[in-house]
């Protein structure tokens, strides 16, 4: 056991810098993998924590004022009921702040359904204005217990008492009217009523909807909203951030998990002398995988802890919603059990890919067998040999005096033997150096093959070879020049005219060399390849995600978001004096009259959203993803949310019920739908009035010119408005979506440290292979930056195969994920963007000039070693 601690302390001092990255890496994936943990808690468990508490109902229906709901208790699979309370539809006002609401009559707290209070108290029957207000409203109005709401348009006001969470639906402005408990007494003029039903079985919601609207009938059904629809609603981003979370942090996992089964198998061939001696000394093959295993598993574990320690107590303090799913999961039943669970599972992974690769250390003879010399490599291929006489360039020089020199070689004056010079730059095998230096033979391919041959020079030395043509002949020999020494090989075709030359340029043996040595081993050198390439390819799949939020933000118009505000005006107004009033202001582009009601669907089962934007003359800019916009009577674009629920496609008709009136519709396109979870179908508003003629606009949606603040807009509009205008600005799904950019950028840090950790094992690894080359290459005449130049090139061939793979790979890649998260949320595919091909190119730039630059300090050192440590490093 001493002397495996002691190897094991001997290694880590040796690869100190791989070790701390191995830590560095485990901890960031370890931390990702809790913070995902953090938010799916964070989105699921409050709702439903409220949901219980309350003894909430599965299903909502608002319904008229004169609908018979007594028949709804007695219902199969009803378990109880709450209401029904008398509902109306109207504004308040706090501060300049103004929201849609329900208010609600409720003469005592609820059983079912009941408001769960966070501050204040709850109705007292003393004070007939006093109301409670939905905790997500309240913070929209900003709003606290004793503040007093106005209503526009009316002489009374409201004054808050408390305020509570509920499981219904939230308010969101523009879309989801807030809820306000109020006496009855507060409720004059009711629209309508609304009852919740809880059921036995909360699969049966669908049946449950239906056997309602079959009782009280599809005319007095207005909307119905059931417990699914209310918690996506409370999930909302905080799910889509756990599950990119948790998607890159498995896959940085399995990044880290190869990493280090490649760093671990290129230490073995690099230690196999090393090995041999621990077993020659009396270590079992189970001791030498032990060494491995346990060092590996160290580092991993100290990682895990450290992750789990930073992240217990530092997560809560990240700001934002980061810090407020680690503090709110922090209280959950589930909480130490994941944070013990997370790392131990993360260090498993890692112990098993390192048990993978160390069970080859055990695996190795006690005594050393050298591999054949033809393990090393294969052959040179015929491209590559042919690559090595290849004719880059040929430049015309005009020589003066006696002679000039190119780049370091002489070439010969006027009067001497008509030669062109091969400019030595181009480091080519074979070719001789103005020195007089003795020329290298032509390149020594397989065993019983030879090279080119060298011509010897008038002084008897060996010259320089010929130089063979672009179709693979021996060229024309090297001719000597006046003093005797070796000179330069002739060119076919050089002009014979006193004082003009030709230099050729070919290609450095250094680019092909290295070339070849960076595929020629296939088998290592694709698993070299692929364990880059799965870092490379997870950035280029989270800058995707990153250019997606940018295109929201930049772009909104081209992904169902054409207009920035939605107006609601007082009745009182009419159509034309709103329009007049909304396109009077300089900002404002274009005001599309609108209404939105909501329809039962085929079946009954649901409520959806029909929309009539626009009008024929003034057409509605939709986001169209497939099909072609609504022109004609009866053509509408649906979202997938609905396309989904519905089970239907583009092309095909729809029916649905707006109170007692069917509406039929030809869906031919599918719209961009961010809003009502895509379940949405839209027309023109001209299509809703053929079937109600007395059908009015209720809504104005405003479309702004470029550079407009909406913020500014909209307190013009208010102010025009003199209080009769609500303005809310329209939600944009990428707002929250903010914190993912941290997230994304925390991510791509630890992937690339994962790919540096892959990228520093493959160097190592090309470097000790090439020790043994390291002869041959010095016998040959190749000098050490040349050699140096092979290493860096096959590293740097290596590092672009996978870039190259990974930009591949990881566009379809990303778009699919994109895309199917798009779909699942209703708002429909299409809404990917790929990263800039600027951004690309700088990213695989990068990649590769890093890699070449990383490559060039351990193999200049190795290139330079004496004579006596290399021989003793091939033996």
């Amino acid at each position: 056991m001493r002397a495996t601690l002691r190897w094991a302390h001997s290694d880590l001092r040796t690869h100190r810098g791989e070790a701390l990255f191995l830590v560095l890496a485990t901890a960031g994936i370890v931390a990702s993998l809790l913070l995902a943990t953090a938010l799916f808690g964070y989105a699921t468990n409050p709702w439903q924590r409220v949901f219980t508490q309350a003894r909430g109902a599965h299903v909502w229906l608002h319904t008229d004022s004169a609908a018979d709901t007594g028949e709804l208790a007695g219902l199969a699979g009803v378990q109880s009921v709450a209401g029904p309370y008398p509902t109306a539809d109207a504004t308040v006002a706090v501060r300049g702040t103004r929201a849609s609401v329900e208010l609600r009559g409720t003469a005592e707290e609820p059983d079912v359904g009941r408001p769960l209070l966070t501050a204040g108290h709850w109705l007292d029957p003393a004070d007939p204005d006093g109301v409670v207000l939905e905790s997500r409203l309240a913070r929209a109005l900003l709003a606290q217990p004793g503040d007093t709401l106005t209503l526009p348009g009316a002489a009374r006001t409201l004054t808050v008492l408390g305020i509570a969470d509920s499981p219904e639906r939230r308010y969101r402005p523009g879309e989801q009217p807030g809820l306000v408990w109020a006496p009855p007494a507060a409720v004059a003029d009711p629209g309508g009523q609304v009852i919740g039903l809880r059921l036995t079985d909360p699969g049966d919601t669908d049946y449950a909807v239906q056997r309602a609207v079959t009782v009280l009938g599809a005319g007095a059904i207005g909307q119905v909203s059931t417990w699914q629809q209310a918690r996506a609603e409370a999930q909302g981003d905080n799910r889509l951030l756990g599950q990119v979370l948790g998607l890159f942090g498995l896959g940085a996992l399995l990044a880290a998990g190869l990493a280090v089964h490649g760093a671990i198998g290129t230490r073995i061939r690099g230690h196999l002398r090393d090995i041999s001696v621990l077993k020659a000394i009396g270590f079992t093959p189970g001791q030498v995988v032990r060494v491995f295993l346990l060092q590996h598993l160290a580092y991993a574990l100290l990682g895990a802890v450290a992750a789990a320690v930073l992240t217990q107590a530092l997560g809560s303090l990240v700001p934002g919603r980061l810090g407020d799913a680690v503090g709110v999961w922090q209280g959950l039943p589930g909480h130490t059990v994941a944070l013990f669970a997370v790392p131990a599972a993360a260090v498993l992974f890692i112990g098993a890919t390192t048990g993978l690769a160390a069970w080859r250390a055990g695996r190795v003879p006690p005594v050393p067998v050298p591999r054949p010399a033809a393990a090393q490599g294969s052959r040179l291929s015929g491209a590559a040999r042919r690559a090595l006489g290849l004719r880059v360039l040929r430049v015309r020089v005009r020589v003066r005096g006696r002679g000039v020199r190119v780049r370091g070689r002489r070439v010969q004056g006027p009067g001497e033997p008509s030669v062109s010079a091969v400019s030595t730059a181009s480091g080519v095998p074979g070719v001789s150096g103005g020195s007089g230096e003795t020329g290298v033979p032509g390149e020594p391919g397989t065993p019983g093959e030879t090279g080119v041959p060298a011509v010897p020079g008038a002084s008897g030395q060996p010259g320089v070879p010929a130089v063979p043509d672009a179709s693979g002949q021996p060229g024309v020999p090297a001719v000597p020049d006046a003093s005797g020494q070796p000179g330069v090989p002739a060119v076919p075709g050089a002009t014979a005219s006193p004082g003009v030359r030709e230099v050729e340029v070919r290609v450095p043996p250094a680019l092909v060399l290295g070339w070849h040595k960076a595929f020629t081993r296939r088998p290592r050198s694709l698993a070299t390849v692929a364990r880059l390439t799965l870092p490379l390819l997870l950035i280029v799949v989270a800058m995707s995600a990153w250019t997606t939020i940018d295109r929201f933000q930049s772009r909104p118009e081209q992904l169902g978001l054409p207009t920035a505000l939605t107006v609601r005006a007082d009745a009182g107004l009419g159509d034309r004096g709103t329009r007049t009033l909304l396109e009077g202001d300089p900002q404002v582009a274009a005001a599309y009259p609108g209404v939105e009601v909501a329809a039962l669907v085929p079946g009954q089962t649901a409520t959806i959203a029909l929309r009539g934007l626009g009008t024929r003359a003034g057409p509605y800019p939709y986001a169209l993803a497939e099909g072609r916009r609504a022109h004609g009577p009866d053509e509408a674009v649906a979202g997938q949310g609905l396309l989904d629920l519905l089970e239907v496609r583009v092309g095909d008709w729809v029916r649905m019920t707006v109170g007692d009136q069917p509406q039929i519709l030809h869906i031919v396109g599918r719209s961009i739908e961010p809003e009502n979870g895509g379940r949405v179908i839209s027309t023109s508003l001209d299509t809703l009035r053929e079937n109600d003629p007395r059908l009015s606009p209720t809504l104005y949606q405003l479309r702004l010119h470029p550079g407009a603040d909406p913020g500014e807009v909209a307190g013009r509009l208010a102010e025009a408005g003199h209080g009769r205008f609500d303005v809310h600005s329209v939600t944009n799904p990428a707002d929250g979506l903010s914190p993912l950019r941290g997230v994304v950028l925390g991510l791509i840090a630890v992937l690339a440290l994962i790919g540096l950790i892959e990228l520093l094992t493959a160097i190592g690894g090309t470097v000790r292979e090439s020790e043994r080359d390291l002869l041959a290459l010095k016998a040959i005449g190749l000098s050490p930056r040349q050699i140096t130049g092979i290493t860096v090139t096959a590293t740097a061939c290596t590092a672009l195969a996978a870039v190259l793979l990974a930009t591949a790979l990881g566009l379809p890649l990303a778009h699919w994920l994109i895309d199917a998260q798009g779909a699942s949320s209703g708002i429909g595919a299409g809404i990917a963007q790929a990263p800039s091909p600027v951004f690309l190119t700088l990213l695989g730039g990068t990649a590769v000039l890093g890699a070449a630059a990383l490559a060039a300090v351990p193999s200049a050192r190795a290139a330079r070693r004496r004579l006596a440590d290399t021989l003793s490093a091939v033996a």
